[in-house]
């Protein structure tokens, strides 16, 4: 059974950076995309990055050139580094593989969610 566990969010002012981390408890997490995703209250689930196995990574438009994903396998760790923060990035960031547990990011976001971590919360406000 696969685990995501979510940590890093917290309260930050506008312009300002933060680095959520996603443990991955898998016996074979290299094999898998890791995609992040953000949830704010009231509404959907949206995409905001996605990682291949072999470190392709793909981006929303809205967050393309503001965050990075990167991913260090032999930790079982994927992370998401944020900069020049906006207050429309207040949500719950989550760490999900896919619906069909793949090794890469083609049909991401649309693809679906498999299993998922409970997320970390991001503020931003001043």
């Amino acid at each position: 059974q696969v685990q995501l566990v979510e940590s890093g969010g917290g309260l930050v002012k506008p312009g300002g950076s933060l680095t959520p981390s996603c443990a991955v408890d898998a016996i074979r997490v290299d094999w898998y995309s890791i995609g992040w995703f953000r949830q704010a209250p009231g509404t959907d689930y949206e995409g905001v990055s996605c990682i291949s196995r072999r470190g392709e990574s793909k981006y929303s438009d809205n967050v393309k050139g503001r965050f990075s994903i990167s991913r260090d396998n032999d930790k079982k760790m994927v992370y998401l580094q944020m900069n020049n923060l906006k207050p429309e990035d207040t949500a719950n960031y989550f760490c999900a593989m896919d619906r069909t547990y793949s090794d890469n990011c083609r049909r991401w976001p649309e693809v679906g969610l498999g299993a998922r971590g409970r997320g970390t919360q991001v503020t931003v406000s001043s």
